[in-house]
């Protein structure tokens, strides 16, 4: 045998000898497969992922997304999100150079392979030996990429990493190659919690996607591969490095020219700083009202009138679980919610308040001042809340106590329209039915101590009479009073509030700011009840309607009721005794009321012209006396400072509140319009000379008696027990008879009423005129 035959003979067992090791190998790894079980656990994750993707919808990759809501202008007035910040873009959306940077940079065989890269797998693994383990290559596509952030977690096992290979594999049959970069550009995650490159955008430059500039799309995209080692806001050089990488890819892949690759490294790339953690007053009313409408969508029944405890504790537990879930939803779902909320009405209000209380600089153990304000402004038009403040301005951080919506407490005399004059009207009284104001026992007495016997129960409310109003609210029946708060669904009033002290203000839990305005808002509608949400409509991020605010309208009082009321209501600032008479706004037609509660703890505005009704309290977190604060004092100047700018844009288009069809005087019958317009005008000539009758008297008397209590502000005489510390009168509005406050609730402060001093100056004395 030559040497060449038994040459190719030794090469041939060779290759056998090979192959028999190989086919030995293959059936050791098998049995190895099989016989440890590691075969079938292989099956079931492949078993898993075909069944997640099988069960996966285009919305399976937009569970969280960020929402947003706007003030009246359009403006983003807050976003929200929760740990994720997720904007959702259409691959038509996303601009083309996004595109083709994070292919470059991340997956240039993209559009080649079918989900796994496994030429690029064998690359990265060569490349991590070669470089003593340091990653200088990867291995994921995009495609795996997406499994991982969308079906599965970040931690690194072989059952994760095969897994991730089976759902790629997958994802790639039921999804084109568009589906899955519009999805893995909304999912990857950017650092800082921002999620998608819209997300991203707004995070790190406050612009749309659509607004990146070359350098800035390059800047991001390279932010994915090691969202904390490129940290833009920790480590900007190394995020810049990253992105001179990407954009020699792009230039490498022709995607750039030269001259486009040289501008784009040597533009300075600027970071916004992270916006702070602080959800403000319009904010959070924003939340509550949206909150309440995807509630509304989904069926549930509000209820504010309950026959047991029982039946409300059932209710509050439901609707807590219910809220809940919504509220939690609102943060996820990625609506888009537009709202009534005027910004420049926001920052008025906010400063009226701030500049009212400004001399009480006291603060709580937390830095909060203890001394604050709340007020709310609604359009007449609409009935929807415009502005919205719950407290003084303060740097403060996170979540802060909305007092507009969120406080309780009591509202003394300011209750009076809502449950015992507009329902008395409802009832056969007129303006000018005669009352009789007398202390009597059992009942309550005016500021001062002082009575008018015989009086129209119109001059009754202007100042605000506590013997009246009880007197009156024991005819209607507590019961009938409240049920008018049950008709505007006020949501703390409970049965045990059917007592003649709810006349004065007398309640167990109290009324918010929302509430009484809203309420004078229906006084000024025609007696007409409009939910005050401040939504006007919610949608998905795509725009389909989700809710629309219809403005529905419930009658709560006769319009005929609501116009005497409001005619009545004007003469608290108009007449020489009002309690709001030095709180006019020019020639703007108003209406409202004054309220105090015992001892000076609370203080409340409430009024409205034919444009805005807005409401103001001012008081303590915890109630405690304070100085001068009354109806007209701090709360009164609040209003009137704030109503004055917004009127403003009014003034050129003043109107009139709409009169009364009925003859405001002893005639209760229907008359004729000519007849109406006479008993009218008798009626404010024979106004016209009491008033002037009653300025020669006090000229007399300032003329012969030295007097130190010479303010002119009205006082409101309603007073159980009205006495709190923040502004107002010099006077001693308030009453010292405790026998009177057996219907005292909550705080203690049953209300009534007070002087309504422009400042406050020296400490309350005792000896008043009736009018003060």
């Amino acid at each position: 045998m030559s040497r060449r035959k038994k040459k190719r003979r030794s090469r041939a067992w060779g290759f056998l000898w090979f192959q028999l090791v190989v086919l030995g190998l293959i059936i050791a790894a098998v049995g190895v497969y099989y016989g440890s079980g590691f075969g079938s656990k292989v099956s079931r994750l492949k078993n898993e992922a075909q069944y997640l993707v099988d069960n996966s919808t285009k919305e399976t990759f937009r569970t969280d997304e960020t929402g947003v809501a706007y003030d009246s202008d359009g403006k983003v007035i807050s976003t929200l999100k929760r740990d994720k910040d997720v904007r959702y873009l259409t691959y038509d959306e996303i601009p083309v150079e996004v595109r083709q940077a994070i292919v470059s940079i991340e997956d240039k065989k993209f559009y080649e392979h079918h989900g796994v890269d496994f030429k690029a797998i064998m690359r990265a693994a060569v490349s991590l030996v070669k470089h003593n383990g340091e990653i200088k290559q990867g291995g994921s596509t995009i495609t795996m990429q997406l499994a991982r952030n969308v079906f599965l977690t970040q931690k690194r096992t072989w059952q994760r990493k095969i897994e991730e290979i089976f759902i790629s594999l997958a994802l790639e049959k039921k999804y084109s190659k568009h589906q899955i970069l519009e999805f893995y550009l909304n999912n990857v995650y950017f650092g800082n919690g921002y999620y998608g490159i819209e997300a991203a955008s707004q995070g790190y430059f406050r612009k749309d996607a659509v607004d990146l500039d070359t350098s800035q799309v390059a800047f991001l995209c390279g932010l994915p591969n090691a969202p904390n080692r490129y940290d833009p806001r920790k480590n900007l050089p190394a995020a810049l490095k990253r992105r001179d990488r990407v954009l020699l890819n792009m230039k490498e892949d022709s995607i750039l020219s030269q001259s486009e690759y040289q501008d784009a490294v040597n533009e300075e790339i600027k970071i916004k700083k992270e916006k702070g953690y602080y959800h403000n007053y319009m904010e959070t009313f924003v939340y509550y009202c949206a909150t309440r409408a995807l509630m509304d969508t989904d069926g549930f029944e509000f209820q504010y009138d309950f026959s047991s405890k029982a039946e409300r504790k059932a209710y509050q537990a439901r609707y807590k679980q219910e809220y809940q879930k919504w509220y939690n939803k609102l943060f996820t779902g990625g609506y888009r919610i537009y709202t009534s909320l005027d910004r420049k009405k926001q920052d008025e209000l906010q400063k009226s308040i701030n500049d009212g209380l400004a001399s009480f600089t006291e603060k709580s153990g937390k830095k909060i001042y203890k001394t604050q304000g709340a007020g709310v402004c609604i359009d007449n038009q609409t009935g929807a809340v415009v502005a919205i403040v719950g407290g003084r301005s303060q740097n403060l951080t996170g979540y802060t106590l909305n007092r507009a919506f969120q406080s309780y407490r009591q509202p003394g005399s300011s209750i009076k329209p809502l449950v015992v004059y507009t329902p008395a009207l409802e009832n056969g009284y007129t303006p000018n039915t005669m009352v009789d104001d007398h202390k009597f026992e059992g009942g309550p007495s005016n500021a001062g101590d002082s009575y008018h016997g015989k009086i129209t129960m119109r001059e009754a409310v202007e100042r605000s009479l506590n013997t009246v109003a009880w007197q009156i609210f024991d005819k209607l029946t507590p019961k009938v009073g409240i049920s008018y708060l049950y008709k505007m669904d006020f949501s703390n009033i409970v049965q045990s509030d059917e007592t003649l002290a709810a006349s004065l203000g007398g309640l167990t839990n109290g009324v918010s700011p929302l509430e009484m305005a809203k309420a004078y808002a229906t006084i000024e509608n025609d007696g007409a009840y409009r939910d005050p949400s401040c939504v006007t409509r919610i949608t998905t991020s795509d725009g389909t309607k989700v809710w629309e605010n219809d403005h529905k309208e419930s009658v709560v009082y006769s319009q005929d009721s609501a116009r005497q009321m409001t005619d009545i209501l004007q003469g608290v600032f108009t007449s020489g005794w009002g309690t709001g008479r030095s709180l006019k706004l020019g020639n703007m037609p108003c209406a409202g009321k004054t309220g105090t509660t015992n001892d000076y703890k609370d203080g409340w505005f409430c009024g409205y012209t034919p444009y805005y009704t807005t409401a103001i309290w001012v008081g303590n977190d915890t109630p405690v006396r304070i100085y001068g604060l009354q109806g007209a004092s701090y709360p009164g100047h609040i209003w009137q400072s704030f109503m004055l700018k917004v009127i403003k844009d009014e003034k050129e288009k003043s109107k009139s509140f709409p009169k009364p069809v009925k003859v405001t005087g002893e005639i209760r019958e229907d008359i004729s319009d000519d007849d109406a317009d006479k008993a009218e005008k008798e009626l404010e000539e024979k106004k016209k000379q009491e008033e002037q009758q009653n300025q020669a008297a006090s000229n007399n008397q300032n003329n012969t008696t030295n007097t130190t209590n010479g303010t002119t502000n009205g006082t409101d005489n309603s007073n159980t027990g009205n006495t709190d510390n923040t502004g107002g009168d010099s006077g001693n509005t308030g009453n010292s008879d405790n026998k009177n406050n057996s219907g005292n609730k909550g705080d203690g402060s049953t209300g009534g009423d007070e002087s309504g001093s422009d400042e406050p100056e020296t400490p309350p004395v005792d000896e008043r005129d009736d009018d003060e």
